[in-house]
């Protein structure tokens, strides 16, 4: 069973007196330097020249420096960059102004798992990884909650890393839901491959295939879209609530009976054979690999199936009938608006 730590566990007092530095200003950036803030820590954000983020960040009352400043005045480094860029930005702004005894965090684990960074034996190497969008970790902070966290040490220098880490999980509302411990190796490949077979990639390809199969069996795409789109928020909501069980106890009799005898039908060997090769992929370095060379060269393949996807019929059919429904969005705040870039 994993161990799972809460407020009373964590002993905030070893990172009261820190010197914290955020890089990065985007969705878990502002989250965590905000919740730090007003948890009593001393915070800057550390962004390139330039950034979009830097009249935000201000606007929030924090400080804002160069990535070389900010670490040279901190203590306590939380790495929030696009993974693919953070390997070039501690080489040229981080390595050479970290000190003895400094911490560097990481809220995911895929720099230090591919190797792509490696910080000194004479600086602890932690991740706080929040387990929910920086919105939703921003927001539950200020109801009084917070989002679960996931904490790892992945060296540890000063003898007390892993306090560390939970004093700076329990700083941003994690400790107020749970805070469980892991590694840098099972959550980044735990995470790249919940994203990519079941989250991210095998949610939206199922849904895309779905409104496929109506519309070209002479279905109208409303329809189509209600029944493979609209609906998933109520089936997710309810699988999120009680489980799949409380889902399944939920829908009606005709539904769990569907579910039942068609959903083995279509996920089936075939497709878990599939989401081993993928997860073989992000074991054996294949996938990380790909996505820094993609990122490096430009982008090209990434941005010609980020279109692909932007162009396909269910967007638009979507788009005008989330017009109808003005209370989806009432009161909420677009993910797009609620921070700056990735810093």
């Amino acid at each position: 069973m994993a161990t799972i730590y809460y407020e009373a566990d964590a002993d905030r007092s070893l990172i009261a007196n820190r010197k914290v530095a955020i890089l990065g200003y985007g969705s878990q950036g502002h989250a965590h330097a905000l919740n730090l803030k007003e948890s009593g820590i001393d915070v800057r954000i550390g962004l390139r020249e330039g950034s979009s983020s830097k009249a935000k960040a201000e606007e929030a009352g924090l400080r804002v420096l160069s990535i070389a400043d900010a670490v040279a005045e901190a203590d306590l480094i939380m790495m929030l960059m696009p993974d693919t860029e953070m390997g070039a930005i501690y080489a040229e702004s981080v390595e050479g102004n970290l000190n003895d005894g400094d911490a560097i965090f990481f809220a995911h684990g895929f720099n230090i798992r591919f190797d792509l960074i490696s910080p000194p034996d004479n600086v602890d190497v932690c991740m706080v990884a929040p387990k929910g969008p920086g919105h939703l970790v921003r927001r539950t902070y200020v109801e009084g909650g917070g989002v679960p966290c996931l904490i790892a040490v992945e060296n540890d220098a000063s003898g007390n890393a892993e306090g560390v880490a939970l004093a700076y999980a329990d700083a941003i509302g994690g400790a107020r839901a749970g805070v469980i411990k892991t590694t840098f190796t099972e959550e980044t490949e735990t995470d790249l491959f919940g994203e990519q077979a079941v989250l991210c990639g095998g949610t939206t390809a199922l849904v895309q295939a779905g409104f496929e199969t109506l519309i070209e069996a002479g279905y109208q795409p409303e329809v189509a879209y209600f029944e493979c789109l609209h609906e998933l928020k109520l089936i997710v909501d309810l699988m999120y609530e009680e489980g799949i069980a409380g889902m399944r106890y939920s829908v009606s009799d005709t539904a769990e009976y569907g579910d039942l005898v068609s959903g083995p039908r279509l996920i089936n060997a075939s497709v878990k054979a599939e989401m081993k090769d993928i997860l073989t992929d992000i074991q054996d370095g294949t996938f990380a690999k790909n996505w820094v060379e993609e990122s490096r060269s430009g982008r090209a393949n990434f941005t010609r199936l980020e279109q692909a996807g932007h162009d396909h019929p269910i967007e638009k059919v979507g788009a005008e009938l989330r017009s109808m429904m003005p209370w989806i969005s009432q009161g909420k705040t677009s993910v797009r608006d609620t921070s700056g870039g990735q810093g």
